[in-house]
């Protein structure tokens, strides 16, 4: 197979992402959102919220790259609910799997790219991944608060949870994790979180 086809054959295998559905609701409370969703909204927040990032000299190319291919692996390893303890013991496991079967489809320059830009995001340890790992958890809160609790209340989410989940924002986005926890203790308020 020559470079143009591998390329190709990635880009006809990630399409699948968009059937891969997530717990999060849309804010209209219509459906749960997909993947392919969920990966370009928090690239358009990338965009927009850049100034938010802990270091202030971040690359946003890497972030967008970052946020653009995390999913990707959920498309054989699918969705885990973050909240799902015994789900989330096995999925680093499925997850790196699913890498190197979806990112192999590339030429091996590309494969070698994109696999090390997801294992940056899952480690967290650049400015870069924690800023993207920051947005990839505020953008479901976000939805939560503005669908009056969605997955925690069908889940009985409690406060503990969400505080523990999100508490990575603080390290990448200081201000959003300021903004986070002012939304997580408006939630209990009005009954769309538990205590």
């Amino acid at each position: 197979m020559n470079r143009l086809q591998q390329q190709l054959a990635f880009i006809l295998e990630i399409d699948k992402l968009k059937k891969v559905l997530r717990q999060t609701y849309l804010t209209d409370q219509s459906r749960k959102e997909n993947d392919a969703e969920h990966s370009w909204h928090i690239a358009v927040m990338a965009m927009v919220l850049s100034e938010y990032a802990a270091k202030k000299q971040i690359d946003m190319l890497h972030v967008l790259k970052m946020l653009l291919l995390h999913d990707l692996v959920e498309i054989d390893a699918g969705d885990t609910f973050c909240y799902d303890t015994a789900g989330n013991s096995k999925k680093l496991e499925k997850e790196t799997e699913a890498a190197k079967r979806i990112f192999n489809l590339l030429p091996a320059d590309q494969a070698l790219e994109f696999g090390n830009l997801w294992k940056e995001f899952e480690a967290r340890q650049s400015p870069e991944a924690r800023f993207a790992a920051a947005l990839d958890r505020f953008q479901p809160l976000l939805h939560n608060y503005h669908t009056q609790g969605g997955t925690w209340r069908e889940h009985p989410i409690e406060r503990p949870q969400v505080i523990q989940r999100n508490s990575p924002i603080k390290d990448g986005a200081p201000d959003l994790w300021e903004h986070a926890a002012g939304l997580i203790d408006a939630a209990v308020e009005k009954g769309f979180l538990k205590a």
